[in-house]
């Protein structure tokens, strides 16, 4: 090697070292802000500033957003998939949940919850299928639109069809989960979450950085490489897209035995747009961005509720809270100018912890 390639080679190291340093902090900077708001937080509920009740229904809100924002990442993060009907998956498991469990739903069936939560997981998968099977083979803008469509199909369905989902009364009377627990409610609520969020955190982990992980993101980045590599890319972005719409529909199930009652009104588009904020926001296709994502959406969403109780606004007559979705969309234009690549970009955790021991896979 001549001393020319040696200093090219030098350099390039030095270069993806220094790299690495400079995500490596930025990382920690976000990590720190974190810590630090969650401190502010947790002073605050000792103050009695922020009630605890409330906390606890804010974090079960929260969990269910990361729930979604999970889901949603499994399909455009891992494959790339555009799926603009993160709503209609969630009502598709919140209804299918409130009609099996409630006594006061037009079946009357008023079975356990955990019957509802694996009738969640069934008919968001078949409709997925259903979705998927004419779609998932043409170009992305057309599973795009398809899924525009999707959101309103469902929406109208559930409002139309008073016979079999109560239409715009809405159904009532949802049992509660884990009734008997000697805990408070919302602490109930909290803990159900943070278990469900476990479970599918560490499974998306590990399959994430197993081969069909892999196989994913050689589709996101170029499909005609997998074909060329003898994958069957349509089963790949099918399973993808199953996958992401059974968590989606787990999080609204987990919703409607929360919130007790759910009606059409519930499945508004925005849920969407703001579930897609997260994904951004956090990094596309990081699991720890789609959970800090949620995490800041609904931090954003619920906090500046109360912008109009700060007398200071209240003096000079503005009126705050309803300009939470500008702030929102400030967010995203600072997420996309500052960090394009998001909060908690990939990079780490798509390596296995042993290839930086130069080991092999498990």
């Amino acid at each position: 090697m001549t001393d020319a390639e040696s200093a090219a080679d030098g350099g390039t190291e030095r270069g993806g070292l220094y790299d690495r340093l400079v995500r490596s902090q930025s990382e920690r900077n976000v990590l720190a802000g974190v810590a630090g708001a969650t401190a502010i937080l947790l002073l605050a509920t000792a103050l009695g500033v922020v009630r605890l009740p409330f906390l606890l229904s804010l974090l079960s809100l929260a969990g269910m957003y990361v729930l979604l924002t999970l889901g949603l990442n499994v399909q455009w993060g891992y494959a790339g998939l555009i799926n603009f009907s993160v709503a209609a998956f969630w009502g598709i498991g919140a209804y299918s949940a409130a009609l099996l469990s409630a006594p006061t739903s037009p079946l009357g069936l008023g079975l356990h919850p955990v019957v509802g939560f694996l009738a969640a997981i069934v008919v968001s998968a078949i409709v997925a299928v259903l979705i998927g099977i004419p779609t998932l083979r043409l170009r992305e803008d057309y599973l795009a639109i398809a899924s525009l469509g999707l959101a309103e199909v469902v929406r109208r369905i559930i409002l139309n069809e008073e016979q079999w989902t109560a239409g715009s009364s809405g159904i009532s009377g949802i049992p509660r989960l884990l009734e008997s627990l000697p805990l408070t409610q919302n602490a109930t609520n909290v803990g159900v979450v943070v278990v469900l969020i476990g479970l599918v955190y560490v499974f998306l982990r590990r399959v994430h950085r197993s081969p069909w992980g892999r196989v994913l993101r050689t589709i996101r980045s170029d499909e005609d490489l997998a074909k060329a590599l003898g994958k069957n890319t349509y089963a790949f972005k099918m399973q993808a897209f199953v996958l992401g719409s059974v968590i989606m529909a787990i999080a609204g199930a987990f919703y409607v035995h929360v919130n007790l009652y759910i009606d059409p009104s519930d499945l508004v588009p925005l849920t969407t747009f703001y579930i897609w904020v997260a994904v951004i926001l956090g990094g596309t296709g990081s699991n720890r961005g789609a959970v800090l994502g949620a995490a800041t959406v609904i931090a954003i969403r619920e906090g500046t509720r109360f912008l109009n109780d700060v007398q200071a606004f209240t003096a000079l007559g503005l009126d705050l809270a309803p300009l939470r979705l500008l702030l929102v969309g400030l967010l995203i234009i600072l997420v996309v100018r500052l960090r394009p690549e998001g909060l908690l970009p990939p990079r780490d955790e798509l390596i296995w912890p042993g290839a930086r021991r130069g080991e092999g896979e498990e």
